[in-house]
C-alpha cells in the first residue's frame, strides 16, 4: 500500500503472487514432512490432521497459479495489488470484448494525473473532480464518484468482484462519467493548488488532503468505498441530486445488508 500511495512502483500483482505460491507451497511440503530443519523432530509418519492441513494450504497454491495469468482471484483480490499492476493479463481483455480476447484496450485521453492513476477494468476514468463534472456536462451524463484509497481493501474487493459483472461494467462505461479520487495519495498539489479548507482548518497540500476534505465536507463521510451518483448541473450536496436514485438506495438499503448488492442497485436505478 505504501508503495501505491507513493508510486514506488516497486511490487506489482505477479511479485506478490510468486511470494504467495512459494511460501505456501514450502508450508505444504513442510506439514508432509517433505522440508525439514535443523531442529524438526524426525516425522515418520503423517497424521491424519497435518495432512488436511498440509491438502488445504496446497489447494491454496494452486488456486494462486491461474493468477498469474490475469486471473481475478476474487477470494483475495482484497489483499492483492490491483489489477491494472500486472504486466501479463489474459482477464481484463476478456472483459472488453464479451469473453473472447478483445486486442488491445482503446487509446483514452490523457486526463489529468493520469500519469499517476490507471483506472481498473481498461475504463476510462478520471482523477480530478472539476475535470469529470466538465466532462460530464459536455457528454450529458451523470457522474459517478468514487472515493477510494490505495490501501482500501473493500475498494479493491468490489473492483474485482462487483465492477466487473455483465450488469455493473456497461453502466459504468457508457453510461456513467467516473472520477476516482484517493483519499491517502500522497502526491503534492501545486502550490497554486494548496489551500486551507474550510471545514477543518487545514493545510490541503495533497492529493489525499484535497479529496479527504471534500468527501467530508460535502458528504459528511470518510469511509471507503464511497460512491456518488451526480447529476453534474447541480452542485454537491444540494437538494436536486437524482433524488430517484438517492431514495432507491435508501429503500435497498432496509432490505439488503452487502454493500454490493446496493451499489448494484444504485447503478442500475434510473
Amino acid at each position: 500500500n505504501v508503495d501505491l500511495a507513493y508510486h514506488w512502483e516497486w511490487f506489482d500483482r505477479e511479485i506478490f503472487l510468486v511470494l504467495w505460491i512459494v511460501i505456501f507451497a514450502m508450508l505444504g511440503f513442510y506439514l508432509l514432512g517433505k522440508i525439514q530443519f535443523a531442529h524438526d523432530s524426525p516425522l515418520p509418519t503423517v497424521s491424519v490432521p497435518r495432512l488436511f492441513l498440509a491438502i488445504a494450504v496446497l489447494a491454496f497454491t494452486t488456486y494462486l497459479v491461474p493468477g498469474l495469468w490475469g486471473a481475478p482471484l476474487n477470494a483475495v483480490s482484497a489483499f492483492l495489488p490491483p489489477q491494472y499492476t500486472q504486466d501479463f493479463d489474459l482477464y481484463t481483455p476478456l472483459l472488453a470484448g464479451g469473453g473472447q480476447v478483445a486486442g488491445p484496450p482503446p487509446a483514452h485521453t490523457q486526463h489529468k494525473y493520469g500519469n499517476l492513476f490507471h483506472a481498473p477494468l481498461g475504463l476510462d476514468a478520471y482523477f480530478d473532480y472539476d475535470e469529470a463534472r466538465a466532462a460530464a456536462l459536455a457528454a450529458g451524463k451523470p457522474l459517478m464518484i468514487d472515493f477510494t484509497g490505495h490501501a482500501c481493501v473493500n475498494c479493491r474487493k468490489m473492483e474485482a468482484s462487483v465492477w466487473p459483472n455483465p450488469t455493473v461494467l456497461p453502466l459504468l462505461r457508457d453510461k456513467y462519467v467516473l472520477v476516482q479520487l484517493y483519499v491517502d495519495d500522497k502526491t503534492e498539489l501545486p502550490e497554486a493548488e494548496q489551500t486551507v479548507s474550510k471545514f477543518s482548518g487545514r493545510n490541503l497540500r495533497t492529493l489525499a488532503n484535497k479529496w479527504s476534505d471534500l468527501q467530508a465536507s460535502r458528504y459528511n463521510a470518510s469511509s471507503q468505498p464511497f460512491y456518488v451518483l451526480l447529476d453534474p448541473k447541480t452542485l454537491p450536496g444540494s437538494s436536486a441530486q437524482q433524488p430517484r436514485n438517492f431514495l432507491t438506495c435508501l429503500v435497498l438499503k432496509k432490505r439488503y445488508k452487502k454493500a454490493f448488492v446496493l451499489t448494484w442497485a444504485c447503478l442500475a436505478a434510473p
